[in-house]
């Protein structure tokens, strides 16, 4: 569904991106780890144009979309839910996920969208008529993500989704997002639970100083022993 070549990105002089590779298949949920500042961030924004690309492809569906705006790359069927979730707190629950279909060129689209996000999402349907700002860390962050699939997506782009989150709430966020690929949603999940992240992801990648240094099939990242020496405390 994703395949990135030789992706390359410079804030100014500084370059965060030094030629990164990656495939994500169809169906599957494919992680990218790495520290702070390893360049996992910078990658997810590249993808939806919201990144200063130098140089590289990026091949969606077959289509290289390398040069189009984000709003294109979302009604292409890309989405992301960004780092700490940025919702809109003084809105309700209900006009963020609103918000969130507005690709969505018919009214009903987005009624049918809005409900089936309800139905997956039975606390939002609780909290509809809150203001997100109410919500605890880990409502807001399955309104972040409810809102993110309200474009329909093919591909979901997930940024540190237990960020900031008790350890109960983690493991919810988890199952949600394993959940979503048993429904036959690709993900891309950026993460530093790394433990977590491998144990629902079909395969990963490590990021260092802005380009890959290690990839395989999560088993055989967990098997790393680089990976368990610099992650998993062994």
């Amino acid at each position: 569904m994703l395949e990135v070549k030789g992706l390359r990105v410079a804030y100014g002089p500084v370059e965060a991106l030094k030629g990164v590779d990656l495939v994500v298949p169809k169906g599957r949920i494919v992680t990218l780890l790495g520290a702070n500042g390893a360049g996992k961030s910078s990658t997810l924004n590249a993808l939806v144009g919201l990144a200063p690309k130098k140089a590289g492809s990026v091949l969606f569906g077959g289509r290289d979309i390398s040069g189009l705006a984000p709003e294109q790359i979302v009604r292409m069927g890309m989405t992301l839910t960004p780092e700490g979730r940025r919702i809109f707190p003084s809105l309700s629950v209900d006009e963020n996920l609103l918000l969130g279909g507005a690709v969505h060129s018919a009214r009903g689209a987005i009624g049918e969208v809005r409900e089936d996000m309800l139905s997956r999402f039975p606390i939002l349907k609780e909290r509809l008529h809150q203001k997100a700002g109410s919500l605890s860390g880990g409502e807001q962050q399955m309104l972040a993500i409810a809102r993110s699939m309200m474009s329909s997506p093919d591909l979901l782009l997930l940024d540190e989704p237990s960020l900031g989150l008790a350890p109960q709430v983690v493991d919810m966020i988890f199952e949600l997002i394993a959940g979503l690929r048993a429904q036959g949603l690709t993900i891309l999940l950026v993460e530093q639970n790394v433990s977590l992240s491998l144990e629902i992801a079909d395969a990963g990648y490590v990021m260092a100083n802005g380009k890959i240094v290690l990839s395989g099939t999560a088993a055989e990242l967990r098997d790393s022993s680089e990976i368990q020496g610099a992650y998993l405390g062994a």
